[in-house]
């Protein structure tokens, strides 16, 4: 099928097209213009803006966290109904909706492709499964490594090079996925082993290594492989006051390689304000600046009713105090990673809550590169995703923060440099930080830009001089081609999609780690590894990323 849209004000990553003449697609893909060739449909995109659809790179949509969540509240959450709340946005049905629901409501926004960020190994194929059942997305795993107790034994042995990363391309392979993580390294596995804490260079009771070495060596593995997206890193002392120390740590430890650390914002505080708490996000933003191969997604806080899941059990069961309404779930798995499940709320009301806010937005506005900096607010951890649109309005409106701001605890502003921040996102900005970036960061070649042979993941939406207005609803989707939403309504649930997976090579487990896998998996290693023909069928597609 063959379609042309007219008129269409088409955002590129360095510019805008006023009122473009047509872009046609066929067959999955951007096309050339053929004045002589038929259109099987034509759109007129008149007063429509125009852009690749939405990536979000860091959200928890599905895996066994997620589905703790749904037990813990299955009930509709209750968001204030004030101006800190979405009023654009209907709250979903639970804070971690099902499957049908998150896939809906991602394409109302004109979001076409999202990550799980922490999927368990021993979890994938479930992850996966649930994944595919997210009707519109095209999705893709960050495997979880910096706790799994095989790799921290070889490490402890001083493993070589060579044999880690022979290990974590076998990984990769065998759960499907396409890029690492690391969840507060090794504090997972010592809070098994009873320790409560674990900075940077704290030894593991158990191992007696320290996070600095899991860090530095699975960094150098990625790089090694070639992996698209660095090391995606959920830092040590998540959510504690003065945490920046141990974040700019990180960093270092890494001593130059290719680092992401997710949800930014909460690992940026000082400890100089009310309660031990300010703003530090001025000296993260800062590293990010002078170092190209650093970058961020800011997990940004919002006001109102959530729940915050996490495989950082260590930090999850210090915070169980703080649990609104008060319960929690908190579960170790086998020997490769844990999780803890918190209802939580914002409260504007709240010094900590509003500085939280406020940091995430001092982080957006600081970094100066924006294909270094992408749009999440860790759903559900900060906020739901549906408070994308809301968001989108703070960092292209001054006077809409600041309205804001001045509503929050009287302390906020003094110990933040929000007030002093005037930068307001451009278009094409935002389509960096939500679209463009992500998919540079991942290595989805075809999604870099809006040239010939790109896949026609496509959005559009009707100009409004309100960016919440006009984020909220999405006009028309298209993905990989085909119109999936139309006028705000899904037209095709049964569209085809894509499973996203790196191409690291074919490798095989040496006796060392067999001899040590029945010690601690209750899979073998034949039902643990996961077959192509289990995750596609005739509308979903494993699709191979190439290495750098």
């Amino acid at each position: 099928m063959r379609i042309v849209i007219r008129n269409a004000r088409w955002i590129h990553a360095d510019r805008i097209v006023e009122q473009s003449n047509e872009l046609t697609i066929e067959r999955g893909q951007i096309v050339a213009n053929d004045s002589a060739a038929k259109a099987d449909l034509v759109i007129d995109g008149e007063d429509c803006i125009a852009m690749r659809g939405g990536i979000d790179i860091h959200t928890h949509i599905g895996g066994g966290k997620a589905n703790l969540a749904r037990l813990l509240l299955p009930y509709r959450s209750r968001p204030v109904k004030s101006r800190f709340t979405v009023p654009n946005s209907p709250a979903l049905t639970c804070p971690v909706p099902t499957t049908l629901e998150a896939g809906q409501r991602y394409l109302e926004l004109g979001y076409t492709t999202c990550f799980e960020p922490a999927v368990v190994p021993s979890g994938a194929r479930h992850a996966h499964y649930e994944m595919i059942d997210t009707p519109h997305l095209s999705t893709g795993g960050f495997v979880l490594l910096g706790n799994e107790e095989i790799l921290l034994h070889r490490l402890s042995l001083t493993a070589s090079d060579a044999e880690l990363r022979d290990y974590v391309a076998w990984m990769l392979r065998a759960t499907q996925c396409m890029a690492v993580k690391v969840v507060n390294a090794g504090g997972i596995s010592g809070f098994k082993y009873n320790q409560r804490a674990m900075d940077l260079d704290t030894l593991h009771q158990h191992w007696h290594i320290t996070p600095r070495v899991i860090l530095n060596r699975l960094a150098r593995a990625v790089d090694q492989l070639g992996l698209p997206h660095p090391l995606h890193v959920h830092c040590s002392n998540l959510g504690t006051r003065g945490n920046i120390a141990s974040t700019l740590a990180t960093i270092d430890a890494v001593e130059g390689q290719r680092i992401h650390l997710t949800h930014a914002q909460f690992h940026s505080y000082g400890s100089d304000g009310p309660l031990g708490y300010s703003s530090a996000a001025i000296q993260l933003a800062d590293r990010v600046n002078k170092q190209p191969e650093l970058s961020i997604d800011v997990g940004q806080v919002l006001f109102g009713e959530t729940v915050t899941l996490s495989a950082d059990t260590m930090h999850q069961f210090a915070n169980r105090s703080m649990a609104r309404p008060r319960r929690a779930i908190f579960q170790d798995l086998e020997c490769q990673a844990g999780c803890g499940v918190l209802p939580f709320k914002y409260r504007h009301s709240q010094f900590v809550n509003a500085l939280q806010w406020a940091i995430g937005l001092e982080l957006f506005l600081l970094v100066k590169n924006p294909w270094q900096i992408f749009l999440t607010t860790d759903h559900p951890n900060g906020a739901p995703f549906t408070s994308y649109p809301h968001l989108i309005k703070l960092l292209m409106n001054y006077d809409f923060r600041m309205e804001i701001l001045e509503q929050l605890h009287p302390a906020t502003g003094d110990w933040c440099r929000l007030a002093d921040l005037r930068r307001e996102y451009t278009l094409e900005e935002i389509a960096i930080i939500t679209r463009y970036g992500p998919a540079r960061s991942l290595g989805l070649a075809d999604q870099f830009n809006l040239g010939l042979g790109s896949a026609a993941d496509l959005v559009l939406y009707e100009q409004d001089d309100d960016p919440e207005q006009m984020f909220s609803r999405a006009k028309l989707v298209f993905q990989s081609g085909e119109i999936v939403l139309r006028d705000g309504l899904p037209t095709n649930v049964a569209a085809s999609k894509n499973i996203y997976r790196c191409e690291v090579p074919e490798v095989h487990l040496p006796s060392t780690i067999k001899d040590l896998w029945c010690q601690y998996n209750s899979l073998p290693v034949s039902s643990f590894k996961i077959a192509d023909s289990e995750l596609t069928d005739q509308n979903v597609r494993v699709r191979t990323v190439s290495l750098a």
